[in-house]
């Protein structure tokens, strides 16, 4: 006789696990903000029902059976003990009811990708492979309104009508990622992070930059955005890691 399976949630199991991963190593690349900032994760065909990460628990501690689902058409989602933080309700909330195309969002206030989001140039220039990845791909929010209550979320989720960009650097603020799944969208994230890196690590020696054209830049976007499985193997063995260490992000 097969033993009963005690784990408390098993709605979409196999994204709550890639998800809480996700959680996991961000905080390993010190890309989180302690108890702030959200992943999201569309589990409907609408993509207005999500899974999502509790009112402010650290990254460090989040596992698969501690995410909470939100209907972004259901205001009753902020009411009870499992609802979301505003600023999630409001910044998420507003990008799965608006943006179907958004199956999954990481916002976070990563080192480099803030530091860039905090210059009157915000943009990223293809200084390097990793940069080109984003070529003509992202949106620049100039017009930060504060904290990503509803009318916030709303507004930058109207950023996002072209489905090409899927980075948005949200000026005075960070950045927020889309994608189709939790692998797509943390890789995305992942080497955005490390092109801003680099990028500001160029403009720190004073000299002049060397910019890839345009044609280039934009040929090596799309040999990326074709390269098999890359995002995929990437979680893959982040996951593969944290199960040798025994980590219970999967629990």
């Amino acid at each position: 006789m097969t033993a009963p399976d005690l784990r408390p949630n098993m709605d979409n199991w196999q994204e709550r696990v890639d998800l809480a991963a996700a959680f996991r190593w961000t905080v390993r690349l010190n890309m989180h903000e302690a108890v702030a900032n959200h992943f999201s994760l569309a589990i409907n065909p609408e993509g207005t029902k999500f899974l999502m990460n509790p009112n402010q628990m650290h990254f460090s501690r989040i596992k698969a059976s501690d995410l909470i689902v939100v209907d972004a058409n259901d205001p009753a989602s902020m009411e009870g003990p499992d609802a979301p933080d505003p600023t999630a309700w409001g910044l998420h909330g507003g990008l799965h009811r608006y943006c179907k195309h958004a199956r999954c969002a990481m916002h976070v206030h990563s080192p480099y990708a803030t530091a860039l989001a905090s210059l009157a140039d915000s943009t990223l220039p293809p200084v390097d492979q990793n940069a080109c990845m984003f070529f003509n791909r992202y949106v620049i929010d100039n017009n930060y309104g504060g904290l990503a209550f509803e009318e916030e979320g709303a507004r930058c989720a109207s950023l996002f009508e072209d489905p090409k960009k899927k980075v948005m650097i949200m000026g005075n603020h960070g950045i927020l990622i889309i994608g189709e799944t939790v692998a797509e969208t943390f890789n995305r994230m992942f080497y955005f992070e490390r092109a801003c890196q680099t990028y500001l690590l160029a403009l720190q020696t004073g000299r002049p930059l060397r910019i890839l054209d345009a044609e280039i830049a934009e040929k090596t976007a799309q040999e990326l955005e074709t390269y098999p499985e890359q995002d995929a193997r990437h979680l893959a063995e982040l996951k593969a890691i944290l199960d040798e260490e025994g980590c219970n992000y999967a629990a």
